[in-house]
């Protein structure tokens, strides 16, 4: 009986160290990366050449370490104002404790810039700049200066797709257009993810847009930039090839135009977690939808519609 306890209580542990680290977006951004490596950066080579890429393989695991890292320590000052909004995932969270957080926090942190030495002196002076920027997103930026905020956590989940970028250098304004349309959709989350979370950022005096501005200027500017992402996606769908994902943006931008309908009529934080959730379904569904963008992969020199080989 007691040693039944005992693996419920080190299972639960386990779930809430992933809880703590956001492990499902891990998990996507993982994907992200490999798909864009494969459909996008190296989109000319063959998918079995990138898929054994080791350095490759590196710099994601450097990217997901990373990001774990950054997640614990936006967990560690967070702490108060998620007993507000997120009271349940708090209490599951606290089965880690703090100190054990910590020292994941820097075990994390050190393998990370371990890995990147292992591809090139750039990729662990990347990783260094990149793990200090989460640290003081989290220390200093998030809590006392609104817009600014939001611009650099959306810049904070681009950044590692930009570690990939380099390793390929494959430069193009298709790819750019790629990168500024999901961008702004994860600045659009970051909005309303503080208009959801506005109870804990008022009782522990976050300067965020809805607190220091009200709901409805947020409003105002999630709604520009949802506009502002037809023209990305304009972009791409008739000056870029992007092969059947053009149904993607057909989509995602309908469903983008009804969020902003719903986004004036959202009062509650029920409200604007639905509105979230919709955002997270956009990004995964973009993810996914990298698949298509060219169903043709080089192959010695001749194209065959073999994406998966």
């Amino acid at each position: 009986m007691a040693t039944s306890r005992q693996l419920k209580r080190t299972l639960l542990k386990i779930f809430s160290f992933f809880s703590v680290i956001r492990g499902y977006n891990i998990i996507v951004v993982i994907l992200a990366q490999y798909f864009s490596a494969i459909f996008i950066f190296g989109s000319h080579l063959r998918a079995i050449t990138v898929l054994k890429d080791f350095n490759l393989f590196l710099i994601i695991l450097s990217s997901a370490l990373a990001i774990a890292s950054g997640y614990i320590i936006n967990n560690f000052y967070d702490t108060e104002k998620d007993l507000i909004n997120r009271p349940n995932k708090s209490q599951l969270d606290k089965l880690v404790s703090k100190n054990t957080q910590l020292r994941t926090y820097f075990a994390l942190n050190f393998t990370s810039a371990c890995l990147a030495w292992l591809v090139s002196w750039r990729a662990v002076a990347f990783y260094a700049v990149y793990i200090f920027l989460l640290w003081f997103y989290s220390h200093k930026i998030k809590k006392n200066y609104p817009i600014v905020g939001n611009i650099t956590a959306s810049l904070l989940v681009l950044l590692p797709f930009f570690g990939i970028l380099m390793h390929f250098a494959n430069f193009s304004w298709g790819i750019f257009a790629h990168a500024f349309y999901l961008y702004l959709i994860l600045l659009i989350r970051e909005f309303v993810k503080d208009l959801e979370n506005i109870k804990g950022d008022f009782a522990n005096n976050y300067q965020t847009v809805p607190v220091r501005f009200g709901a409805k200027t947020s409003k105002y500017i999630i709604s520009f930039l949802t506009l502002l992402t037809l023209v990305p996606a304009y972009l791409l769908i008739w000056y870029y090839e992007v092969g059947y994902m053009q149904y993607y943006f057909y989509v995602s931008s309908g469903l983008l135009l009804a969020f902003v309908i719903f986004l004036f009529d959202a009062q509650t934080q029920t409200d604007f977690k639905k509105l979230h959730i919709l955002l997270k379904l956009i990004i995964i569904l973009g993810v996914l939808s990298i698949v298509l963008i060219d169903p043709n992969v080089i192959i010695n020199g001749k194209k065959l519609v073999t994406p998966y080989l």
